[in-house]
């Protein structure tokens, strides 16, 4: 390939953002050429089916593509699989792969997400310890099941959580450990958390809430436990570490982009680097649910829809991003939605039982709706959004009644 090539539009990163990118450019008749870049092999796929369904082994690979071969083949959008991007040269628009190839580029979209944050300790690179971030991950854990009797999961969050559950159902004996005093504490409320320790561990989870991971304990560099801070340690053949994902932004911040906690972008996308934007996990923007703090969000909505604003800013049609945040949860039976951001909320009000295992929790802050998290109730999930995006007012004692229904509820 050498220097010859040289694209209009090359995308840097294969998950949802990227792909989307390349569908929302093609869709608004787009018609210069376009490349993407991926350090995995595959084609783009869907991540959140890895720790649900795909782990699960419900749901072959097939199924989880974003678009079949064909699509991409069709649309002209020529696939650089297997590579990664180590240098961007924002005045020559130009990026270095791993494999040394320079790429020519006239606008460039970030679309890398993260990579899984490692456990800084002892044993963090033992065989048996696994991230879920890629299909090559979960394979990798697929492989190691028939082995597997004894599972410990280290981090609370969703990640950790579905694989837990995913793995319970296979008949592992599941050993979640959080370093905070309840699961999911970053993202739902307490009453949230504390259901969903109640259930991880009516199904048997061994749930261990303000557990200190001291080291990875192994044999013949195979991982065999977990000692904790205590002293005691959990026996296990497989370990998972699921807490959280940094940004894959280095090349850019080396290039000279602004941002920390991911690459800044405005409300188009773009960074601060000249036909450069970001879209996605890895992108720091203000966001007007969030109460225009910059935040990045990890969501495939959020991916997408900055992918489209992207597309829009690139053909000529620009229009600034606010898209109302959504994410959902798949554990056992319970089928979790939440919209909006609950961060920063000062009241939240319980909407049903949670016995009953249908429910929903609406957060508010100064008497506004901000968020909702919804388990197994789809339509408190699809009336609420419009509280959400209207920041509605409504009477605390009619938000909890789950006879009224919340379309009935809006205020100024």
């Amino acid at each position: 390939m050498g220097n010859a090539m040289r694209t209009d539009v090359v995308i840097v990163g294969c998950g949802h953002g990227g792909a989307q990118a390349a569908i929302a450019l093609r869709q608004r008749k787009f018609a210069g050429s376009i490349a993407m870049i991926g350090e995995e092999p595959e084609l783009p796929y869907e991540r959140p089916p890895l720790s649900k369904d795909y782990l699960a082994q419900e749901k072959p690979f097939e199924r989880i593509m974003i678009r079949p071969a064909a699509f991409w083949a069709e649309r002209e959008v020529e696939m650089l699989t297997g590579r990664r991007v180590v240098t961007v040269d924002p005045q020559a628009h130009v990026v270095t792969t791993d494999d040394g190839t320079t790429i020519g580029y006239g606008q460039l979209i970030w679309a890398t997400g993260g990579h899984p944050r490692r456990i800084a300790c002892e044993g963090h690179d033992l065989a048996g310890v696994h991230s879920v971030r890629s299909r090559a991950d979960v394979d990798r854990m697929i492989a190691e099941l028939g082995s597997t009797e004894r599972v410990v999961v280290i981090g609370g969050g969703y990640i950790g959580l579905e694989a837990a559950a995913v793995l319970s159902k296979l008949g592992k004996r599941v050993t979640v450990l959080e370093a905070l005093d309840r699961v999911l504490a970053r993202v739902a409320g307490e009453a949230l958390s504390r259901f969903y320790e109640g259930e991880h561990r009516a199904h048997g989870v061994d749930v261990r809430l303000g557990a200190r991971v001291e080291r990875i304990a192994g044999t013949d560099g195979r991982v065999t436990g977990v000692a904790l801070a205590d002293g005691e340690i959990i026996a296990a053949e497989m370990v998972i570490v699921g807490i959280g994902i940094l940004p894959a932004v280095e090349p850019l911040m080396a290039a000279g982009a602004e941002g920390g906690n991911g690459v800044a972008v405005d409300e188009h996308g773009r960074t601060s680097l000249p036909d450069i934007f970001a879209v996605g996990d890895c992108a720091l923007h203000a966001n007007g649910f969030a109460g225009g703090m910059a935040i990045r969000l990890e969501s495939v909505q959020n991916a997408n829809d900055m992918a489209t604003t992207v597309a829009k800013a690139i053909t000529g049609e620009p229009e600034a991003y606010h898209a109302v945040p959504w994410f959902w949860s798949n554990q056992y039976d319970l089928r979790l939605q939440t919209v909006g951001l609950s961060t920063g909320h000062d009241r939240a009000i319980l909407r049903g039982d949670p016995a009953s295992r249908s429910f929903s929790i609406v957060y508010l802050k100064q008497g506004r709706v901000i968020a909702l998290d919804c388990v197994n109730a789809a339509r408190d999930y699809v009336q609420g959004r419009a509280l959400v995006l209207t920041r509605a007012t409504a009477d605390p004692d009619r938000i909890a009644d789950s006879n009224t229904a919340l379309k009935e509820l809006s205020g100024p």
